[in-house]
């Protein structure tokens, strides 16, 4: 777990881009910090299912969710068709606000449920209503 943390998508809180989460929902596969971890807890756990990276015991299930999900791979469905070059809030109320509108009211989500494997979405980058398919392994195989 702590290793899937230090991945450069996960360095940041999902939700507000602040460094270094440490708190997970594990059901929707992102790693977000404190603040907005009690967001979270408040939708419910119908919702999200909130865990510490570092104080709780996690079962293989929610490893495997976190593993299998990530930052970078949640936000590519969650915020599909959010606006290119949007800005986190940082007022908690607003905050709060676009927490619920992302998740709760699946506001800028692609269409259907998220894929059973979310690695379909590897490569596609959120632009709007438009992706841009991009090859990582032939752009950064020589780095």
């Amino acid at each position: 777990l702590r290793e899937l943390v230090k991945r450069p998508e996960n360095k940041v809180c999902a939700d507000c881009k602040r460094n270094d989460p440490r708190w997970a929902s594990w059901n929707l596969g992102v790693f977000v910090c404190i603040r907005c971890s009690g967001i979270h807890r408040s939708m419910g756990t119908h919702i999200s299912k909130v865990k510490s990276v570092d104080l709780d015991m996690w079962t293989p299930e929610q490893m495997a969710s976190v593993q299998k999900w990530g930052n970078r791979r949640a936000n590519v469905y969650w915020e599909a068709h959010l606006k290119q070059g949007h800005v986190p809030p940082d007022q908690c109320v607003k905050i709060e606000s676009f927490i619920r509108s992302k998740y709760e009211s699946r506001r800028w989500a692609m269409e259907g449920p998220p894929p059973a494997d979310p690695s379909v979405l590897d490569g596609q980058v959120c632009t709007g209503h438009i992706y841009i398919l991009l090859y990582h392994d032939l752009l950064f195989s020589a780095l």
